[in-house]
């Protein structure tokens, strides 16, 4: 499996700097600012959908917590972190849009925050009030809910340089130095105590901005006061034992060693993370990149749910930690997470979603299931309110973040492309020289990836390239302007050292192949390139109005039941026979705007199978998966053909196939 690779790169890092030293080591890549990456193509689509779907409007969706009352606006309704969550996500996408629709949407919410500052350094709703069915009033004071503003905060200062963030983010963290030791990070609630690292990540950002030496104090008592990430991966069953800890804290958590890193950049941290990426995956890992957590990690039964707040959260780890470490196999993993669990879990108008999905998910229907939380049985279904309202607030980050970190400025001075979507980006480059470059690619549904170069006022200039070569890949090709440049092989970062001249044209094909990976109950996944492949089962939607408890999961949600067979075995394939009996049929002609749904699917696999009868629907989900070693399995005579699609264009799938030996 891809995961195998994943953190290798990290035992390699250079230590740099003495851990004692008062100043942070320089990172090999740099986060460019918001606005200089523009999306193209389907990715562009993607973001206009969030624009005209609930990412645009969820203040009129949910008015109730994102109206005129909620308390970053200086009202008396909800005032803890739905709020902050949306304009965690509607604050990009406003800003890669370049739209002032959305831009003019947050302005209040900035606006409020940074003149709600008090003169100690506080800031932010101070006042609990009482209870009120679906709102959160108390708890006004928390940490937590300031971690989030403070991101958005950062995003608004990278899209406009307005310096009365930096002011309140200095004064704020003051107050933090003088109040943390009596009012520790679970003063009021246990989350921020879970979640620190995003604070200790903004205490390290705004350092590398003023040096003030104060910073570096806070930020090692911010890691003391938060749960020890290090040794709870290094040391403990943390991840091999069911509820342990909440899937979303774990979520934003494992970023936490390497974010302190960059201070104390000692092995410990590197080989703990690794570590809990390894016990993660072993105990918990399923086919789509995420894990069993509805809402206790809950292991790896492809049923288990996973939340979307934890997809969202897992990618911006992963994006913090590429920009850190510059290692392959993060930006692996955020390719599976973004192009497989994340476009499945939203419908495609981004109206709706689920709480939880399922890697084997064969209808989504109000019922009761066996997840460690239940909200009245409507986790899995498509709704605005359905599940709980954190992830209705907190889904819109995950895209716009994405394509904020599809490019990087490199510490060797060049341009670094990571991960691959269509877009384009201007920066500066070597002695400041401004660049253009578009890249246009249909990845992941196809292996090429063009990238054009424009230098309009220098007209060239020496810098290096840097392009990843995905673990799955095994042997890439770089062309410069229509010639070979060279071959490399997969798990590295090359890095392309020239004279460009503008209208250059660097090309990178990343031959597909399909492979397999193993899962609970020795199933397998079938895979091609970033892109896990789930069977295709029609769907029969309908739209349900909710009667019965509409203020809690809204006025109505989408329920989804099959059309068509499902609980089909994979016949036994050797790896080595896996291109003959898995065909492969790609769309014909241009490539969809939007290619996330089975009408659209850009490309599908088909390959023969057995359907099992003893594997039947239990509680409206699959049932016990058979064990891919039973010895005489019962199954049907028939031998039929079925289609595979990719993982994000399905709702209802099998993802994690047994097998028949």
């Amino acid at each position: 499996m891809n995961l195998k690779f994943l953190m290798i790169a990290l035992c390699c890092l250079p230590f740099g700097l003495d851990a004692q030293e008062a100043k942070l080591r320089e990172n090999p890549y740099k986060e460019l600012s918001l606005g200089a990456i523009k999306p193209k193509g389907w990715l562009k689509e993607m973001l206009i959908r969030q624009k005209t779907g609930s990412t645009g409007s969820l203040d009129k969706l949910y008015p109730a917590v994102m109206g005129n009352r909620n308390g970053w606006l200086g009202g008396d309704g909800d005032q803890w972190e739905r709020g902050p969550y949306w304009l965690d996500g509607l604050l990009p996408l406003a800003y890669l849009l370049n739209d002032k629709e959305l831009i003019a949407k947050t302005k209040p919410w900035i606006e409020w925050a940074i003149k709600s500052q008090r003169p100690d350094g506080y800031f932010g709703p101070s006042k609990d009030y009482p209870y009120e069915n679906g709102i959160q009033r108390d708890n006004s004071q928390d940490w937590w809910p300031k971690m989030v503003v403070l991101k958005v905060l950062k995003q608004y200062y990278s899209a406009t340089n307005d310096q009365r963030v930096i002011k309140l983010m200095s004064n704020y963290f003051k107050y933090q130095l003088k109040e943390l030791p009596a009012k520790p990070l679970d003063h009021w609630t246990f989350w921020a105590k879970y979640r620190g690292g995003d604070n200790l990540m903004l205490v390290y950002w705004l350092h590398n901005i003023t040096k003030e030496p104060f910073l570096l104090e806070l930020g090692d008592l911010i890691h003391k006061q938060t749960f020890d990430y290090t040794n709870a991966f290094a040391n403990t069953r943390l991840l091999e034992t069911k509820a342990s800890i909440h899937c979303v804290n774990l979520a934003q958590g494992i970023k936490e060693p390497i974010i302190y890193y960059q201070h104390h950049p000692e092995q410990k941290y590197l080989d703990a993370t690794k570590k809990g990426f390894e016990d993660l995956i072993r105990y918990n890992g399923m086919a789509h990149g995420m894990y069993g957590g509805d809402e206790a990690l809950h292991g790896n039964n492809p049923t288990q749910g996973s939340e979307f707040c934890s997809a969202v959260e897992m990618m911006f780890s992963l994006e913090s930690m590429l920009e850190i470490t510059g290692n392959v196999n993060f930006a692996d993993q955020l390719e599976k997470i973004t192009f497989n669990a994340l476009p499945a879990q939203a419908s495609d108008d981004f109206v709706t979603h689920q709480y939880f999905q399922q890697a084997n998910q064969i209808m989504a229907t109000r019922k009761t299931r066996n997840f460690e939380v239940n909200h009245h049985g409507t986790d899995v279904c498509y709704g605005v309110l359905t599940g709980y309202p954190c992830c209705t607030s907190n889904m819109h980050q995950g895209w716009p973040k994405f394509t904020q970190n599809l490019f990087y400025a490199t510490a060797d001075k060049g341009v670094a492309a990571l991960v691959y979507s269509p877009s384009e980006v201007s920066m500066k480059v070597a002695n400041e020289v401004p660049i253009k470059v578009i890249e246009e690619t249909n990845y992941p549904f196809n292996e090429n990836i063009k990238f054009t170069i424009s230098i309009p006022k220098k007209g060239s200039a020496t810098f290096p390239f840097h392009l990843r070569i995905p673990a799955w890949c095994k042997k890439a090709s770089i062309k410069i302007n229509g010639s070979l440049f060279k071959e490399e092989t997969g798990n590295q970062i090359a890095k392309i050292n020239r004279e460009w001249k503008s209208g250059d044209v660097l090309e990178l094909v990343l031959p597909m192949h399909i492979y397999k990976n193993t899962w609970q109950e020795s199933s397998v996944s079938i895979e091609r390139g970033p892109l896990v492949y789930g069977l295709k089962i029609a769907e029969d939607k309908q739209y349900v109005k909710n009667l019965t408890d509409p203020q809690e999961y809204g006025d109505g949600y989408y329920e989804i039941k099959p059309g068509t067979p499902w609980n089909y075995g994979l016949l036994n394939v050797r790896n080595d026979q896996l291109a003959a009996n898995f065909t492969v049929e790609k769309q014909e002609g241009a490539l969809s705007l939007y290619p996330w749904n089975l009408e659209n699917a850009p490309i599908k696999i088909k390959t023969k199978a057995k359907r099992i009868p003893l594997w039947q629907v239990y509680n409206e989900m699959a049932g016990p998966l058979p064990f891919s070693t039973i010895f005489q399995m019962e199954t049907e005579d028939k031998v039929e053909e079925i289609t595979l699609v990719p993982y994000g264009c399905t709702e209802l799938r099998i993802s994690q196939f047994p097998v028949i030996r």
